[in-house]
Order: C-alpha cells, then structure tokens, then sequence
C-alpha cells in the first residue's frame, strides 16, 4: 500500500511539473497594464542598454520580461508541488502506520502484514526505492587515500530528482530565447539565468537550515536534504556565471572589454553583482567533499563568509534599480529564512542551557580511542529515539559544534539541599537530574582533541562548560513492525540503543505490535562493549526482555579465541563479520508481521545490508531504513 502510495505520488509530481513546464513556456505574453508597466522600467533589454538605462522597451522586450516573470512563477508552484505530494505521502504512511500498529497488537492479525504483496511492491523496492545508483554501492565512500575521499553516490530515486531538478532549469534558462539575433539571445540569456539563480536561492537556503521544517513535514532525513542543498548550490553558481558571461560577452561585442573593465571597478550596479558572482565561484570551488572532509572547520567558516558576501553583492545589485524589486524579494526570503534558522538556534542554546546554572558535559575515555559524554541539561527536552544533537565545548572546540546521535538519557530524581531556607514542598525538596549521554569515536580535529584532554586528565576524566542544541532529526516509529533487526557498526551502536530501549519497553507495555527484535553489532574487539555496557545492563534487566529480544555480537579483530563467549542464548558472541543474507533468512523464516531493517555504521556495512535487504523482497515484506549523516 504505501509503495503504491509513493509511486502516485512521484508519478503526480512528475506530471505536475511537466504541465508547469509547458503551461510556462506556451503561456502567451499578454501585456496586461503591471506587466507592461514592469517591463517598460526594467532597463534590462538590449534597448535600454544600449541607451544607458533609458527609452521604453519594444514588444520583444515585455514579452521576454513577461516570459523571466512566468518562469519564475512556475519554478516556485513546482517546487510546491514537489513539497506538497511527499507531505501527503507522510500523511498517508503515518496514518497507515497507525492503523497496521493497532490491527498487529493482536497477533494473530500480523499475518496480513508478513508477505511481500504482490510482484510490483518488492520490485520498486529492490530496483527504486533502495537502490544504488548503479549495482551495490551508496554509502560507500571513494576514498583517494586514508584522509581524503571525494564522496558517495546516489540513490536511483535521488539520482530521478536531481536529474528531473537540474533539466528544468536548463529548460527554463533556455527555452524561448530568441536565437535568431546573438545580441538579443545574449541579453535573454543574461536575463534568463539571472532570475533562475537568484529564485533557486530560496530553496537553497531553505535545506541548508538545521531546523528545516521539511525534515519532520516530509519524513526525510537531513542527509538527504544535504545532498539536495549541495546541488542547489551547484545550480545557482553555474547560472550565476552564465547570467555573468552572458552580460560581459554582449557588453564586450557592442563597446568593447575596455568598457565591461570599468563597469566592473566603478558601477554601483555591475561591481556588486561581480562581487557576489566571485563569492559564489568561491563557494563552489572550495566546496568538493575532498576539500570539505579535509579542512571542515576552515571550510565552515569561509563558507558562511563567501555566502554572506554573496548575499551582500546581490542585494546591492537589485537594489540599485526599481525594476527588479521583484526578484530582490526572493532573495529578501531566502536572507529572512537564514536568519530564521540563525535565530532558532541561538534561542535553542540559550534556552536550555543557560539558567540559574550552566550545562555541563562529563567526558570519560573509554577502552577503542572512544568518549562517552555525559550532559547534564540546565532545561532538558523530551528525547526521541533517532535524534541528535548539536555539541559546543568551547573550551575545547571554540565556537564549533559537532551533530552525535543522542545514545541514551536518564531522569532520575535527587535530593535538593538549600542552605538559606527550609521548604517542606515537595518540588523544592525533589529535583529532576535528566542527563544525555553520547559516545563520541575519536577521529580528527575536534574528537581528537575531546579524546586526549580527557585521556590525559585524572582518572581520565573531566567535566566542562557544554551548550546542547537539539533535538533534531525526523524521527522513525518502528512500534508498528512485528520484527525489527538493528545493525550497527562500531560507534553507530549509538542509533539502535535507544530503540531497543523503547521497543522491549513498549512490549512490556502491551503497546507495540513488536514480537522480535534482533541487535546486530559488528565490533573489531571486545574491548568496544564498555561503551554501553551500563546501558545495556539496564536493558537486559527489563520486563520481558527475555521473549522479545536477540543480541549477536560480532568480533572482526579478535586478539583470541578465548574472547570470544556467548553469555546466553539471547546474547551471542561471533568471531569475524556477519552474512547478512544468512541473517535475513533466519529472521524471515521466523518472521512475525511485516518487517523493519535498520543500519548504522560505515559505508561498506550499510551498503552489504541494503543489498542484501534488496534480495529479499520477493521473499516477505521487509522495509529498509539506513541512518547516514554526510557533510
């Protein structure tokens, strides 16, 4: 039903914007009293160049204005459109979500969810929905040497959007222009790409935000928007260059380069955009993943700089003339949705971290060059499992903050004791003590730095002033599945943990439909157990733990076979890494109601899992949820 419910859904979306295309580029250009009014002040055209500014424009000019006006108009309806189908998508799945959670709570009734539905189903998942671009790799990432990669690849459902996405602006900066005179063209041309660039900018901006509404309105994850935002910003720089050249090539073949150099050092109108056009090249430029993962921070910063910058050249630009009020309102949107999100965040920080007291963050060395960070929240919030968090610890990363899965969180009641005065209330007597905690992988830069102040401090630990922003993420319900299997790889153990929590509880409780769940965690040695190892005692000493849950554990690096002991027949222990395929298997053969298979770990891993997920399609109805975070 809801592959079904996906695929009208995209097939909609593709007609719509099909029909949005066309209607845009045979709508007549009626010159209604605005438009014309518009077009005869624009001084954009050949015309009016030509003049300095001045004269009124001819019946090609306000069509081609008319035209620039009616793209844009359309871009912005399908995008809505593009927005609009996947909401109700969401609506529809957490409904039917809903509804397969309260038919499986009676067991028997979770039969009608285990088969695979048909033939078309299981056929869109394995070679749509959870396909690789082109056979098994995704999440894997090309690596030119041990600290430099240049990126992953893909989805084939990603691939259609971006493909669809980057076609239509073509579309729109090419269709229509009069190709019969190359001046004429040029001009167009300028035109044409000037307003795509500067309309593209809002969604641009838009996904670039941490609290994007559209991650918890649509069910898609960060990483995914990230993707997005990374080619939006290819878009708008490549026809912010073609508006340029477009404008220095005509310029150049009427007066001459002698006079696009002046224009370009002395114009209250052409030096600014120039400079937001340099800005922009440089945010391309410096934006490859090589460089990214490289130099992350540094990258950070120039990059919020030479979008500032950008931001800046391109308001003095539309401001100098009254023509194109217009489209300085889109970009008047897209600064207002940047300082949004600006100030979101720091009313985030500001409001759960700083009271009477300040958050505070515990940071202990574990065993396998890893941390586990202890917050205490000065107000803290209501944690879902899949969420994460942004961490500041200016004492050891400045202003910088880093996203981590939140791992695990206590509420646990103290004894408030106050000198100056004696209250018998009960709140004043009871305090809440809500912590979070994280375990954090030492690699470069920040958790480098994390790993070693804490190694070498006393009992190598330590405690420091720590700002918390969250919660963010969308948020997956697995209740409604009657088997879950988690794998996790090394540090991602963090993502499943919460789950299980919550999952064995929600058992006990009688209010999952949940009958098995299976944790899967490949380690390289034993020694990585004590990062949840106080979690995980919690865990296993919880009401009917016993009937509902299965832990293998999965040792690549061990220093002996003698490390290698399976506790009970609900906790396993084996040497080297997992077949996947076996695994499915087993857990289909005992499979109740329909099932949910969930990663997180390295790109390898999570890329053997999906493909193995794929192969069993035909087999029994199986959903794939993979947790990455790519920056």
């Amino acid at each position: 039903m809801s592959a079904r419910l996906l695929v009208g859904a995209v097939l909609t979306s593709v007609w719509v914007a099909n029909v949005l295309v066309a209607a845009a580029a045979t709508s007549a250009p009626v010159a209604s009293g605005n438009a014309t009014s518009a077009a005869a002040g624009s001084g954009n055209s050949t015309k009016a160049a030509a003049s300095g500014g001045h004269g009124a424009p001819d019946e090609d000019e306000i069509r081609a204005e008319l035209l620039n006006s009616n793209f844009s108009k359309w871009m912005v309806i399908a995008l809505g459109a593009f927005a609009f189908l996947p909401m109700l998508y969401r609506g529809i799945s957490v409904i039917y979500a809903q509804i397969r959670l309260l038919v499986s709570l009676n067991t028997e009734n979770q039969r009608y969810f285990a088969s695979p539905g048909g033939e078309l189903i299981p056929w869109l998942k394995k070679n749509v929905f959870y396909a690789p671009l082109l056979r098994v790799r995704h999440n894997r990432e090309f690596q030119l040497s041990t600290a430099v990669n240049v990126g992953t690849l893909p989805t084939r459902f990603q691939t259609f959007f971006l493909v669809g996405y980057v076609a239509t602006n073509i579309i729109f900066c090419t269709y229509k222009l009069d190709y019969s005179d190359t001046q004429t063209m040029l001009s167009e041309l300028k035109n044409r790409t000037g307003v795509m660039s500067t309309v593209n900018m809002v969604p641009l901006f838009l996904l670039a935000g941490r609290n994007n509404p559209l991650i918890g309105l649509l069910g898609i994850s960060f990483d995914s928007f990230n993707l997005v935002h990374r080619w939006l910003g290819r878009i708008v720089v490549l026809e912010a260059l073609a508006h340029t050249f477009a404008w220095m090539v005509g310029k150049a073949m009427t007066v001459g380069w002698e006079v696009v150099r002046v224009s370009i050092t002395t114009s209250a109108f052409i030096m600014p955009g120039f400079v937001a056009t340099v800005a922009f090249t440089f945010l391309l430029l410096h934006s490859p993943s090589a460089i990214r993962h490289a130099f992350y921070e540094t990258f950070l910063v120039f990059h919020i700089l030479a979008a500032a910058v950008a931001c800046a050249g391109l308001y003095y630009h539309l401001a100098y003339k009254e023509s194109l009020q217009v489209w300085l309102n889109y970009l008047k949107v897209a600064m207002i949705l940047w300082g949004i999100d600006r100030f979101l965040r720091l009313y985030r920080l500001v409001k759960v971290n700083v009271g009477r007291k300040i958050t505070t963050a515990h940071v202990e060395a574990l065993p396998g060059d890893a941390v586990r960070v202890t917050i205490r929240m000065t107000r803290p919030w209501k944690f879902r499992p899949g969420q994460h968090l942004y961490l500041y610890m200016p004492k050891v990363g400045l202003w910088t903050s880093h996203p981590f899965t939140i791992s695990w969180s206590d509420d646990k009641q103290r004894v408030a004791f106050d000198d100056e005065k004696l209250s018998l209330h009960r709140q004043d007597i009871y305090q809440s003590d809500k912590t979070m905690s994280l375990i954090i992988r030492r690699r470069t830069g920040f958790t480098d730095k994390l790993f070693k102040k804490a190694f070498e401090s006393p009992d190598k630990s330590f405690t420091t002033t720590a700002f918390a922003e969250g919660p963010y993420g969308k948020i997956d319900t697995l209740g409604s599945y009657g088997t879950v299997v988690l794998v996790a790889g090394g540090v991602g153990i963090t993502h499943p943990v919460p789950y299980v929590r919550e999952l064995v509880a929600g058992y006990a409780n009688g209010v999952v439909a949940t009958r098995r769940i299976t944790l899967v965690w490949v380690i390289q040695t034993p020694e990585h157990l004590e990062w949840i190892r106080p979690w995980m005692t919690e865990i296993l000493a919880m009401e009917k733990r016993r009937d509902v849950l299965k832990i293998l554990l999965f040792v690549t690096r061990p220093k002996s076979t003698k490390e290698i002991h399976s506790p009970s027949a609900t906790v396993q222990m084996f040497p080297g890494r997992p077949n996947f395929d076996t695994l499915l298997n087993m857990e289909i053969e005992a499979q109740m109601g329909s099932m949910a298979v969930t990663v997180c770990g390295g790109g390898s891993l999570s890329d053997d899992v999906r493909r193995a997920v794929r192969n069993k399609q035909s087999m029994a109805n199986v959903d794939f949820i993979e947790e990455a975070f790519s920056w």
